[in-house]
């Protein structure tokens, strides 16, 4: 009996180590096949990203499960991965390529793929800063931990607006929304057996209302293409002439 449930314990602590990140894995070969980014929202990327680095210096402060570190490791590099592929991919009339991003800074939004680094090893290197200064007092790895999982509960908020802007979820995988809803529904459950402290049952249930949302999008919109302006080479150089006049 002892022996299964330490079995059990084991399998869970992978699934949640190696889940998350594979969630990711079809919408990259999806946009790597259409060679198109369409419809799904780097800035998901960003805010993995941003949250598990966070969320590594949080476990330097406060030991957590080794499982939940794995995952941020995994999940970073997935990222990273799917970042490049949908920088490679994106369309030719989108705000970074056409340098009109509207956000302060072009804020992930810049037109390479080194950017993006140099944006996150600066990100690393005041986060190091902080933690050499204050990582042994309890205010502030309180405060990292909540940025790290509240950050993190914000993850589908963006493709919820991508889907809206759109009017449609096309470029957007089932499987990843499905992934999205298992993986979450998984981790509400796991911070509940395990009884992780509040932060942690808050920000996962946030986030499962915003992927039953999606869902609901899903069912309303469904996911036809949408509306294509210029697609090609000649009519880029015709948006760029009428840009600059």
């Amino acid at each position: 009996m002892f022996e299964s449930e330490g079995w059990f314990s084991v399998l869970s602590s992978i699934g949640m180590a190696v889940g998350p990140p594979l969630v990711y894995a079809d919408q990259a070969y999806s946009i790597v096949r259409k060679k198109d980014s369409t419809g799904f929202s780097s800035d998901v990327c960003a805010i993995l990203l941003i949250a598990n680095i966070t969320r590594c210096f949080f476990w330097l402060s406060d030991r957590f499960e080794l499982a939940l570190l794995l995952q941020s490791i995994f999940m970073i590099l997935a990222q990273l991965g799917l970042l490049y592929i949908c920088i490679l991919y994106r369309p030719k009339l989108s705000p970074q390529n056409l340098g009109t991003s509207h956000r302060p800074y072009s804020l992930w939004q810049w037109s390479s793929y080194s950017t993006y680094l140099e944006f996150l090893a600066g990100l690393i290197l005041v986060e190091a800063i902080l933690f050499l200064i204050f990582g042994r007092s309890e205010t502030y790895i309180f405060i990292i931990g909540f940025l790290a999982l509240g950050l993190e509960s914000t993850l589908p908020i963006p493709q919820l607006i991508s889907n809206h802007k759109l009017r449609s979820l096309y470029g957007f995988r089932l499987s990843t929304l499905l992934g999205w809803l298992g993986g979450d529904s998984y981790k509400t459950a796991y911070f509940f057996l395990k009884d992780s402290p509040l932060q942690f049952k808050v920000c996962a249930i946030f986030q499962l209302s915003v992927d039953v949302a999606i869902l609901l999008q899903r069912i309303i919109l469904g996911n036809k293409p949408p509306p294509t302006v210029l697609p090609d080479e000649e009519d880029l150089e015709q948006a760029l002439a009428l840009s600059g006049e």
